[in-house]
């Protein structure tokens, strides 16, 4: 049997990366096509944007699961409001208005309308302000077609 490559090799010994690694004081969540620095702040009653640190009011001694629970519940409250009013903008000038909604899927499209509704995947977050405003105005753009708009939904 052959000895494998050195590059190989070097993949067999590194050690696995460690999935609660980010989840740290110190630790870096994507945020507007940027990045935000996690600080443990026990100061503070609600988690809170300071220019570049998200601070979270945890003790230092949180866990991994802690501070990734604190993180994505705050930006998952960031991406609502901001979906929401990039949607009220759209209304504004003219579109039909929609409600958003947080979609939570593996798999699909970053925005899609259904109805009156606007689903829009909550990490749409961490990409810069123009791409979410582009996959809103394609969502918002599409329109639903209904059995009426068929020609052959009567047959």
């Amino acid at each position: 049997m052959p000895k494998p490559g050195p590059q190989l090799s070097l993949r067999l010994d590194a050690a696995p990366p460690e999935p609660d690694a980010r989840w740290c004081a110190g630790g870096r969540v994507a945020y507007l096509g940027g990045w935000l620095t996690l600080r443990l702040d026990t100061d503070r009653r609600t988690p809170e944007r300071v220019g570049e640190e998200l601070h979270l009011p945890l003790p230092p001694g949180a866990s991994p699961r802690q501070i990734r629970d604190m993180a994505e519940a705050w930006l998952r409250d960031e991406a609502q409001r901001i979906l929401q009013s990039l949607a009220q903008k759209s209304a504004l000038a003219g579109r039909h208005p929609c409600r958003v909604m947080l979609s939570f899927s593996r798999h699909g499209d970053w925005a899609r309308r259904e109805g009156d509704v606007l689903r829009c995947h909550w990490r749409l977050i961490e990409q810069p302000l123009p791409v979410i405003e582009q996959a809103l105005a394609r969502a918002l753009a599409e329109q639903t077609s209904t059995a009426a708009d068929d020609l052959f939904s009567l047959a």
